[in-house]
């Protein structure tokens, strides 16, 4: 191999040194086909082995495509927040341990072949990956089109050209190197507007007794959905959500800009127990209008577990994701054990969401009771902390707590109760950003601070466009919203079918299993904590607000029109219910 070539540079407006690393001096070149992912390892290395404390760093590649095979690549034992917690992942390209770090993809093409997780940034400060974009050859989702739909013969469908398939003992099954999926549900888009097919939601795609009738056309008998006319364009999914496109823990000060993420099998973006991070011109979307693609991720756009500080998300493009543009909480610990009255055990109790840490001495937490979703006593802190089903916290369950004060002598196992870490919660902006086409809702919100949704466009969201929600008894995401603005953004026709949460264009729905015994109120604050303003609301049906156990709340100034899209069918047909809501300001 070539030694590395690395250039420093320094200003005297730079006291700190800037080392420029180009990858092509160490055989990382573009277009080739061969494998980068040995390579790149190695790379990123002698990179880290050449930098002294006080650089900066540049790593540059040259624009063009870069493949990415399993085999050679960075072997890590993560545990990811609303992932799959298999291990080890196999990691593309590997950020850990760095400061002042810049990756300038001068727009790279990143493309991943197999089960891989692209790109890693861990523990690092003042990180800024730019100008790149990350791909699969060929995705975990099938995309096929509907030729023909038989009432008897059920639905002949087509495969996408890149989709590589086989009817393997009466059944479609895709595969590629190192995987081979089958399905039973999906997505349907129309062909011609890319938009969720009305009033569908998640079906139903039972693929026994397949056959390929003629090459490149295949039979399914027992799928039979009226719905799904010629030409629809459907997705085949599965649940599985091995790795991310993009992983980010315990950094401080990261900036994803002019970023995309086209295909993951996860989230596009995911992001834990981090402090700080800016996404500009970020997008988990299509390569164009040209994209023969309908489809970008397996699951949400981008998420945001336990992280604080500031989060924004800005001039973003969210499109064809098979979940949420963004979804920004932390997580509940249930109560399983209550040693002293300043002791508990807490476990993760979400199949997707354990391994990884959940607090540190000096953090805040509020316990809060499960069933009514009502907060006790006074916020404590954590006075130590520790694994308690094992040694380490990398792939604990549970965590045993002392804080600094006795906690409600109530609190046991005995009845649901849940701890929320206050601390890593962040303030979020969420503005200017494009939302279309997706599966489920488009923003979802559980931070107790300062939450900006600004002159976005959510267009055609099939669920929700926006939702607020809380719940600590199927998914332990916390927690409650108390200054949240959303203004001056436009939806267009969201609530095209339904899903969880979905009660109106803007949803407040915290999961509270007895809502009538509930005393206090989950979201908001007295003064107005929730201020929807100055939105435009074009839709066909009539439910514009929905809102659960919310103390102020002020909608005013918004304009609400009413088109013939579609034919209106959802349940609610208030243009606001609010249930258990008080200081209300409705106006204008």
């Amino acid at each position: 191999m070539a030694a590395l070539a690395m250039a420093t540079v320094c200003t005297r407006a730079q006291a700190r040194p800037v080392k420029v690393f180009e990858a092509r001096m160490y055989g990382i070149k573009p277009d080739t086909g061969k494998n980068t992912s040995p390579l790149m390892a190695k790379f990123i290395q002698k990179v880290k082995d050449s930098v002294a404390e006080g650089d900066s760093v540049v790593i540059r590649l040259e624009k063009g495509r870069y493949d990415f095979f399993e085999k050679g690549a960075s072997a890590r034992e993560y545990y990811i927040s609303n992932h799959d917690q298999d291990n080890p992942k196999m990691v593309g390209v590997a950020l850990e341990d760095m400061k002042h770090v810049l990756l300038d993809g001068q727009g790279a093409q990143l493309v991943f072949h197999g089960r891989m997780l692209p790109l890693s940034v861990l523990r690092t400060e003042n990180c800024t990956v730019s100008s790149l974009s990350i791909d699969f050859e060929h995705p975990h989702i099938s995309q096929v089109k509907i030729v023909e739909n038989d009432a008897e013969k059920g639905i002949l469908f087509e495969p996408a050209p890149w989709v590589k398939y086989r009817c393997k003992d009466g059944r479609f099954e895709a595969y590629d190197e190192g995987w081979a999926v089958t399905y039973g549900f999906g997505f349907a888009f129309d062909g011609d507007t890319r938009h969720v097919v009305y009033n569908t939601g998640d079906i139903s795609i039972p693929l026994e007794d397949a056959e390929e009738t003629e090459p490149g056309l295949i039979r399914a008998p027992k799928w039979k959905d009226a719905r799904l006319k010629p030409g629809t364009v459907a997705v085949f999914r599965v649940g599985s959500r091995p790795a991310p496109g993009l992983f980010l823990s315990h950094n401080v000060n990261t900036v994803l800009s002019q970023v995309k993420v086209h295909y993951a099998e996860g989230m596009g973006l995911l992001a834990q127990l981090c402090e700080n991070i800016k996404l500009s011109h970020f997008g988990v979307c299509l390569k164009g209008v040209d994209d023969p693609r309908f489809f970008s991720t397996q699951a949400d756009a981008t998420h945001f577990s336990g992280c604080k500080g500031r989060i924004e998300s800005v001039d973003g493009l969210y499109e064809g994701m098979m979940d949420d543009a963004i979804n920004v909480h932390g997580t509940y610990l249930k109560v399983v054990r209550r040693i002293d009255d300043r002791t508990v055990v807490g476990r993760y109790m979400h199949g997707q969401s354990w391994g990884f840490e959940w607090g540190r001495p000096g953090d805040e937490v509020q316990v809060i009771r499960s069933r009514t979703m009502e907060t006790l006593g006074e916020a404590v802190r954590i006075a130590s902390i520790r694994p308690a089903d094992r040694d380490t916290i990398l792939g604990a369950h549970e965590f045993q707590i002392t804080f600094d004060k006795p906690i409600d002598p109530c609190v046991s196992e005995a009845e649901g109760f849940g701890l929320e870490n206050l601390t890593w919660t962040p303030e979020v902006l969420f503005a200017r950003n494009i939302v279309r086409n997706n599966r489920a809702r488009g923003a979802l919100f559980s931070t107790p601070r300062k939450t900006v949704v600004e002159d976005n466009f959510f267009d055609h969201t099939s669920g929700s466009a926006i939702l607020l929600c809380g719940d600590c008894n199927g998914w332990y995401e916390t927690g409650a919203c108390r200054d949240v603005v959303i203004r001056r953004n436009r939806f267009l026709n969201a609530l095209t079918s339904q899903y969880q949460f979905t009660t109106a264009v803007i949803s407040i729905y915290p999961e509270i299993p007895d809502l009538a015994a509930q005393h206090q109120y989950f979201h908001g604050g007295p003064s107005g904590g929730i201020v929807i303003e100055d939105n435009e609301f074009d839709m066909f049906d009539m439910p514009v607000l929905y809102a659960k156990s919310v103390d102020g709340l002020v909608f005013r100034r918004n304009v609400i029109r009413t088109n013939h899209a579609f034919k209106p069918f959802h349940y609610n047909q208030n243009r606001f219910l609010l249930e258990h809501v008080t200081n209300v300001k409705i106006s204008e």
